[in-house]
């Protein structure tokens, strides 16, 4: 599912169908239909939550969306490759978050084997052919909401029962919701109707219609949307940084269509970074196993 939505996505992304903030905003706003369809026929019962239910999810929330336009305005500056190869530090940051916000420590073997994901990340950056400071930095910030948006949703998942009907696929439905009511003063007030009009202007001349802009934009937010319900299930069944973690190699595949399909280039060193990453997200995962976290600190 991600690689449909990275697929069809980028036609608009590449020609500026939106500036990146009202492009990430639209997509958020496609969940909408379909889970408002779930509730309203009874598929799936709608959560009821109070006001202290809803403030005390707005945190994630705004870590969802801070996630989501980091990671495409990243997609639009540099290569979907390079993104999907910063989005990869997502378990070094999950680490560090726990054991710095909230004292929850790894074995040190554990932490060692995220050593060889921050290198490879390293030497992928180093000759990236398409590297921009701005792909860069807000890859970055991509990795690091992600991580912290999974920690406190993994902990609200795990701690008292919130309101009713509260599943980890309804949670996913009102952050997102939350998260689009955030971004969408911004999103307005930053990139406004004239600058709007002239990206869709753009993309018109490149050669898209509004029918295909419209289709490609409705899928992507729609695959958006289930891709991200599917790994808020995962994330009820695991640990913050072992959902990282699966996300890092979830990244290897598609690094490797991005470069077939997309044609991006990538440099050797780039590769060998790439693979050194993702063979430090498989270290984890071993030494994960066969060692117990350090007990929370008094």
């Amino acid at each position: 599912m991600h690689i449909l939505c990275t697929y069809l996505s980028s036609p608009y992304h590449n020609t500026n169908l939106y500036t990146h903030r009202t492009a990430a905003t639209v997509e958020l706003f496609f969940g909408f239909p379909y889970v408002a369809f779930l509730w309203l026929t009874g598929l799936r019962k709608a959560p009821k939550l109070s006001f202290d239910n809803v403030k005390t999810l707005s945190s994630q929330a705004f870590f969802l969306a801070a996630t989501h336009v980091a990671g495409v305005i990243s997609f639009g500056a540099g290569a979907i490759s390079f993104t999907h190869i910063l989005k990869a530090t997502e378990p070094v940051w999950s680490a560090l978050i726990l054991g710095l916000g909230f004292k929850e420590f790894l074995p040190l073997p554990v932490y060692l084997s995220l050593v060889p994901i921050m290198a490879g990340v390293g030497l992928a950056s180093l000759k990236e052919l398409s590297f921009t400071w701005l792909s860069f930095t807000a890859g970055t910030i991509s990795a690091v909401t992600s991580a912290t948006k999974a920690i406190l949703s993994k902990k609200v998942l795990d701690g008292k029962p919130m309101g009713e009907n509260l599943t980890p696929a309804n949670m996913f439905a009102v952050l997102t919701i939350l998260g689009f009511l955030m971004i969408l003063p911004a999103s307005l007030l930053i990139e406004g109707p004239s600058a709007v009009s002239a990206a869709y202007k753009a993309s018109i001349a490149a050669g898209h219609t509004n029918a295909e802009l419209a289709r490609l934009l409705g899928a992507s937010g729609f695959l958006y949307y289930l891709y991200n319900e599917v790994a808020f299930l995962a994330l009820s069944e695991v640990a913050p940084v072992t959902h990282a973690v699966a996300n890092t190699v979830k990244r290897v595949v598609i690094i490797i269509a991005s470069v077939l399909v997309f044609r991006n280039p990538v440099s050797q060193l780039g590769a060998i970074g790439s693979a050194i990453a993702i063979a430090g997200a498989c270290g984890y995962s071993i030494a994960k196993s066969r060692c117990k976290p350090k007990p929370k600190a008094e």
